[in-house]
């Protein structure tokens, strides 16, 4: 499946935002993005695609409920500087009556080049009481579909990846 062909049920396989600036704040004195924008890139990425859903700014409000994240992973692949068109991807891996396990990227728009990737899991909460909560039965409903969509994309190696330093039988520190 091409990057963002639209499945039968109308999700994009993955979800694709649009392209995303730089800003110039962004920029740290090594001359690339600080590792903590990329973070904001991908939260951008998120909240665009969950969207998808019915998870925005207006479930919050009409709901008194969102999501937020619990652990996520980061891989800080190719530097992205100041002019680079960004877009991000992202694929529903799993999820189940309380939580969405999904995968991102982020590529230059332009060139198609992969510059980070994202491993995330976050839960949905009751904004009353900040427990917890299952997610109502229609987008319960929409993730099952997002999800279904994106089982046929191939699953990133960087997915459940570990952080450890490779240690080699017998070799020395």
């Amino acid at each position: 499946m091409a990057m963002n062909d639209v499945t039968s049920d109308g999700f994009p396989a993955p979800f694709v935002t649009a392209p995303m600036a730089i800003e110039p704040a962004w920029i740290d004195y090594n001359g690339h993005l600080n590792f903590a924008y990329y973070l904001v890139l991908f939260d951008h990425t998120i909240d665009a695609g969950l969207l998808q859903v019915g998870l925005g700014p207006d479930y919050v409000s009409e709901r008194s409920a969102s999501y937020f994240t619990v652990e996520l992973h980061t891989h800080y692949l190719r530097e992205l500087a100041l002019g680079d068109p960004v877009t991000g991807t992202l694929q529903l891996l799993d999820h189940d009556a309380k939580r969405v396990h999904v995968y991102m990227e982020l590529r230059h728009a332009e060139e198609g080049w992969v510059a980070a990737a994202c491993e995330q899991l976050f839960l949905h909460v009751d904004m009353a009481t900040k427990k917890t909560s299952p997610f109502p039965p229609d987008v319960l409903e929409r993730l099952s579909l997002m999800q279904a969509a994106h089982a046929v994309l191939p699953v990133s190696p960087r997915v459940g990846h570990v952080i450890a330093i490779p240690r080699r039988a017998g070799a020395a520190d």
